[in-house]
């Protein structure tokens, strides 16, 4: 364990900053960039940068901090995570029972509080709970306790907001992975996520005692699909319905479990027959670390073997640092190795001053240099409120401490709105239920009731205007028209109202020609859960229409315009002339990475920038500066309904060159009308298309189905991406179109006598067949009013 002395020499390690897809928008309204030139002010001297004030941890906010770890269980559906938060609750005393997810006794997981998480067996929002676990250090044996905050998340990509704004929060991770099927289509999702916001993880690869459990496969998978180094620390002692235990590699040790549920840990030689294995995997632990580790490179070059210590250090070191991802074995179901799993997270995850976290100065332009931030008690408050929730008493409100202390009764500042709140309750969650407290120091995770704030939002206690980068939220991808049966009352739009300020993938919007409430959400799931929630929990039954596909249109070729808006009528009339193209931002290869997150990954940009662009070319004045951002309004409120189908267009440039006014005619309003005219005048001439949104598709099923499955498939247009048999099942990748992907479920479990399973995630847009999109055309046509056909 590392001493105060160590741990403060490694405070200021490389900032720990996240992906700032939302950054602007989490302080400062958004404004436009041709208004942004339009107001600019004359430059004057660059006045000298202020240093921020960078506040020292005591030598209790190291104490407290060194035996503290905020982690999440992030996996693919059904690798079984929130089997595994069970035992961790149970091992760590939190719980006095284990209940099983689809256990026989209908009491269920703890952590799947709500009624539809233990009746579908699936978990439906991410759950928040803390415990103690007390470590004994092999080399010293002095014993630790440790303080772990977990957030248990859902494995389904219907509900990913709830893994993004958990890993958004957390210093660490456990990525669980099954020992059979291993990485699979969310898993990589998962990992992305991590990425986004720099999340070290350690994996563990449960169902150890499944038939075809193979842990060397899902390592090498781990290296070569997730492409982070990894090595195993444990070796696996007996296979399948034999797995009794494990041999440490890194204190070269086996750990069995005995007593009552596993509940007691013994430790002992390593069997003979194993010693072998064991020594040829603890090479392999060596040399993957040599590549990533110089103190553990410099010892291999010199035929030096490492001590358990320096191998230890050195996992630590490459786990915090994002180079490597050590893996353990266990068996949750069975109760075999979750107590080292917890003394891997101890040991080798990150504590929150090891992940030093950045903030923007509210007051300062965008451009301005991030304010590191330090989990010290007496620095001024810097909290981010990442979840919001209906309870029993009101809003509650999940919030992470970064700087400072939350305390009952404070008064604290929303930095986005510039309100400032009372904090009348502040509780630490156990899953559904509350334990109060008086105060929470930074580095922890809490929730306080009775503040109105959004998802998002920064709060400090006035000191400073610090705001946190918001976390990434991907866009629905299907709508659902939905009405109330019978007649309409006020839950209904009560509930919708409260579902879409906890969840922001979840939209709801009134269709202007159908006078509809149409829902959208990331997949049917998601949609049917909250249909479902509202039948419950506000007695409102939905009547749903066929679901909708978020189409989008696109231009694929530059067409000029030359449009002139003249109106007259008594007293001053209406005139604007604008001359300029538009063209399409970027080719269809380059849009496909935007679309599926690539490229907005590593240039650290928003999909909003890349989408669309206005550019102001004017010279001489013939446009005056104060009317440019009345055109650039007027191009992006025409993006908001192409004329091809009725959907957003995106992917769009408008170049504005010239243009003509009257002194006394023109107008913003006659200059934003006529870039609104001139870009319907020309839009057909750009070749426009209608995108539909791709979809990844990966179907598990029993190898004899492997011929029904892959026809069912082609038979909606999908396009067979990889194709894996193991053992007696197969795995299938395919891309698929969601609007053809509707009632495949169904088709599915027909085709595979119900043993098939599939999961889908969005992956891009792409321009529909010719004949498909003259369908949609002609159906948006006959929704128009007579006189715009």
């Amino acid at each position: 364990m590392f001493s105060f002395a160590r741990l403060s020499s490694r405070l200021l390690i490389p900032s720990r900053t996240c992906s700032p897809t939302l950054s602007s928008l989490s302080f400062s309204s958004t404004r436009l960039a041709s208004t942004a030139t339009a107001t600019k002010p004359v430059e004057s001297e660059p006045a000298a940068e202020e240093e921020p004030i960078k506040y020292d941890l005591s030598e209790k906010d190291i104490k407290r901090l060194n035996f503290q770890r905020n982690i999440g269980v992030s996996a693919h559906i059904d690798s079984g995570k929130t089997t595994l938060t069970e035992r961790i609750l149970f091992y760590t005393g939190r719980i006095r029972d284990i209940h099983e997810v689809r256990g026989r006794d209908n009491v269920g997981a703890k952590m799947d509080s709500m009624d539809l998480e233990r009746e579908k067996g699936i978990t439906i929002q991410s759950a928040a709970t803390f415990c103690d676990w007390e470590t004994t250090n092999p080399i010293t044996n002095e014993k630790d306790k440790y303080a772990i905050n977990i957030i248990d998340t859902p494995g389904h990509v219907d509900f990913t907001i709830e893994v993004e704004r958990a890993l958004r929060v957390l210093d660490g991770a456990i990525l669980v992975l099954c020992a059979v099927a291993g990485v699979q289509s969310q898993t990589t999702t998962v990992d992305r996520q991590m990425r986004r916001y720099n999340v070290p993880r350690i994996s563990f690869v449960n169902k150890m005692d499944r038939p075809g459990a193979n842990p060397w496969r899902i390592v090498n998978q781990i290296r070569t699909k997730l492409r982070i180094p990894a090595a195993a620390v444990h070796v696996p002692i007996g296979v399948e319905d034999q797995f009794r235990g494990v041999v440490d590699l890194v204190h070269w040790r086996a750990i069995y479990n005995q007593g009552n549920k596993g509940i007691e840990v013994v430790y002992d030689e390593i069997p003979s027959d194993l010693l072998d294995l064991a020594k040829s995997k603890r090479q392999e632990l060596v040399e993957q670390l040599a590549e990533v580790d110089e103190e553990i490179a410099d010892l291999v070059l010199m035929d030096e073997a490492p001590t358990n210590e320096q191998l230890a250090t050195a996992i630590r070191r490459a786990t915090i640092s994002l180079k490597f991802s050590p893996v353990f074995l266990g068996s949750a179901i069975k109760n075999t190795a979750v107590q080292p799993l917890l003394d891997g997270v101890c040991a080798y995850l990150p504590n929150p001053a090891e992940a030093e976290v950045n903030a923007i100065d509210a007051t300062k332009p965008a451009s301005a240099p991030p304010v590191p931030l330090s989990p010290a008690a007496e620095a001024p408050l810097v909290g981010l409120a990442f979840k919001l929730e209906e309870g029993r008493f009101g809003q509650l409100t999940y919030i992470r401490i970064y700087q400072g202390t939350l305390k009952k009764a404070q008064t604290i500042w929303n930095v986005r709105t510039g309100k400032k709140v009372k904090v009348p309750r502040l509780v630490r969650m156990h899953s559904d239920e509350m334990e109060d407290v008086e105060s929470i120091g930074p580095g922890e995770i809490c929730a306080m009731f009775g503040v109105e704030c959004r998802s998002g939002d920064t709060f400090g206690d006035g000191g400073v205007s610090l705001s946190m980068t918001s976390m990434f939220v991907p866009e629905p991808v299907i709508s659902l028209a939905i009405k109330a049966n019978g007649i309409e009352t006020p839950n209904f739009s009560r509930a919708l109202n409260r579902f879409q300020k906890e969840d922001p993938t979840f939209r709801v919007h009134v269709d202007h020609e159908s006078k509809e409430t149409i829902i959208s959400g990331m997949g049917e799931l998601h949609l049917e859960i909250y249909v479902e929630r509202m039948r419950r929990e506000y007695n409102v039954d939905c009547i749903t229409g066929k679901p909708r596909v978020a189409f989008r249109e696109a231009i694929t070729r530059r067409a000029d315009f030359d449009f002139t808006h003249k109106k007259q009528t008594g007293g001053a009339g209406q005139y604007a002339k604008v001359v300029g193209y538009i063209e399409p931002i970027l080719s269809q290869e380059e849009m496909q990475e935007v679309t599926s997150g690539k490229e907005a990954q590593q240039t650290g940009e928003s999909e909003e920038k890349k989408d669309k662009e206005f550019i102001n070319d004017v010279l001489g004045g013939s446009v005056p500066s104060n009317f440019i951002p009345a055109v650039e309004k007027g191009f992006y409120e025409a993006l908001e309904k192409g004329t091809l189908s009725g959907n957003p267009i995106t992917n769009c440039r408008l170049v504005l060159q010239d243009g003509a006014f009257h002194i006394v005619d023109s107008s913003e309003l006659a200059f934003r009308l006529a870039t609104i005219g001139a870009f319907r005048e020309v839009y057909r001439s750009a070749t426009p298309v209608i995108l539909e949104p791709i979809m990844k598709v990966e179907v598990v099923a029993p190898v004899e189905f492997q011929s029904q499955v892959i026809g069912g498939l082609n038979t909606r247009r999908g396009t067979i991406i990889d194709s894996e048999v193991r053992d007696d099942e197969f795995t299938c990748i395919a891309e698929v179109a969601l609007n053809d992907m509707f009632g495949y479920s169904n088709q599915l479990r027909g085709s595979t006598q119900g043993k098939g399973e599939f999961s889908m995630e969005y992956k891009n847009h792409m321009p529909v067949l010719p004949n498909f999109q003259k369908d949609l055309e002609d159906a948006y046509k006959k929704t128009l009013p007579q006189a715009k056909k």
